[in-house]
């Protein structure tokens, strides 16, 4: 059986009545650490991580699923975790974002909303010569590699 396949299916049953809730990835690492990071509409708590953590573990254990020794990690994913699904793109809206694109570009702007095959953001383009304007860009999502929510600290 594919360890993380079982894992996924034990989060989602055990999420599946908090619905603000959501699976963010479940990495086994060769090391024996197990992964899985969860996050919520609102956010998550520790209480639903432990939560989780119990329900997965205790499976785990009684279905025999891993032989060998393991640690179980239930988190939130971190702030220099890229967003992966549409559910942290809308957490996310209004929020300074930096993006890596299929083409090798970099952009960064506000996210004002996210639609089902695009993000659109608020970006500041400067022309050569010209004051920096902002504008509004529709980014498809499939041109996308990586997202990340930048954090200013001024």
């Amino acid at each position: 059986m594919n360890i993380e396949k079982r894992v996924k299916e034990l989060v989602e049953e055990k999420i599946a009545d908090k619905p603000n809730l959501f699976l963010v990835d479940v990495k086994m690492h060769s090391n024996g650490k197990l992964i899985v990071l969860i996050d919520g509409d609102n956010g998550v708590g520790i209480d639903d991580c432990v939560q989780v953590s119990r329900h997965v573990g205790f499976h785990l254990e009684e279905e025999n699923v891993i032989e060998t020794a393991y640690n179980l990690e239930v988190s939130s994913p971190g702030i220099d975790f890229p967003l992966s699904s549409p559910r942290q793109y809308a957490k996310n809206v209004g929020r300074n974002l930096g993006i890596k694109m299929a083409d090798g570009a970099k952009r960064e702007g506000v996210l004002t909303a996210i639609t089902e095959d695009a993000v659109i953001i608020q970006e500041k383009v400067k022309e050569k010569g010209k004051k920096a304007e902002t504008v509004e860009s529709v980014i498809p999502i499939d041109q996308i590699t990586e997202t990340k929510v930048l954090i200013s600290f001024k």
